[in-house]
């Protein structure tokens, strides 16, 4: 009897192994505070390259140092600006001074914007109306840490499917020479540049319209104004056509964001700048 206690306990021991030395991998696969993080983060580390065809060396110097980021999380939990209703929102995202510094950014800007206009159908009035609401036409692009704030989301459990490919992404743009790890600065959810892109986003809808051999949404205006309409054009924007509710149009600016006050935003906001 002994003996066959003995030989079920090693057996029980035995296996216990695989799942004892998989139970460090599923405890940071994600979490909700900062105890995993760091346990996290050398997982990532050590599977991205191979996962994401990453070079080992872009995630070990776009990673050294990076900390789990409390304030994050607390402004991702306290969202709630977009339930307010149009009349609300409108009221508190524009005013006269925003009209008038986007009439003086168009009149500035005209030659370009004209060039925009021919090469991806979408009028200027709606590409400023974006730069406006989004970060002041550059002046508030956001000086958060964008790696570390897309770290952060990654390992929390509320949406890190959709935070790690945000995070790959914004390591692939480092990876590509588009922007250096110490450029990546932006607003918390990891927002990029003077229209605020996705880092997915940027890598599938930026382009080089200055011509320098970066796209770079930070500082270039032209590559800013012009990855814009790139990428309300690849979702299907109808040149010379309403934007008004109920449109196509109105439609691919739900793409650019899904909260319907925002969109409705756009295009009031749009139609005052011509007036």
């Amino acid at each position: 009897m002994r003996k066959l206690l003995c030989a079920l306990a090693l057996s029980l021991t035995a296996s216990l192994v695989p799942f004892l030395a998989i139970q460090p991998a599923q405890a940071a696969s994600c979490g909700n505070d900062a105890s995993g993080f760091n346990a996290w983060l050398a997982a990532f580390k050590e599977e991205a390259p191979g996962k994401y065809g990453l070079k080992s060396y872009t995630v070990a110097n776009a990673l050294e140092g990076v900390t789990y980021d409390p304030q994050v999380i607390k402004l991702d939990r306290g969202q709630k600006s977009f339930k307010l209703s149009f009349e609300e929102f409108y009221k508190r995202r524009v005013n006269k001074a925003l009209i008038d510094r986007g009439r003086m950014m168009h009149a500035q800007y005209a030659g370009m914007f004209e060039r925009i206009q021919q090469d991806f159908g979408v009028p200027p009035q709606i590409i400023i109306a974006i730069w406006g609401l989004e970060t002041g036409y550059g002046a508030n692009s956001g000086k958060m840490d964008v790696v570390r704030s897309l770290a952060t989301l990654s390992y929390d459990c509320r949406r890190s499917e959709f935070f790690t490919r945000e995070l790959v992404s914004a390591l692939t743009i480092i990876e590509n020479g588009d922007k250096v790890r110490e450029d990546m600065r932006g607003a918390w959810a990891g927002e990029l540049g003077q229209t605020q892109f996705l880092a997915s986003s940027y890598l599938n809808y930026a382009v080089d319209y200055d011509r320098d051999g970066k796209r770079d949404l930070i500082r270039s205006i032209p590559d800013v104004m012009a990855s814009t309409a790139n990428y309300l054009k690849q979702k299907g924007w109808r040149a010379g056509e309403s934007w008004a509710p109920g449109t196509p149009n109105h439609e691919v600016l739900r793409e650019w964001n899904k909260a319907e006050v925002y969109v409705q935003t756009i295009g009031v906001m749009a139609e005052k700048l011509v007036e």
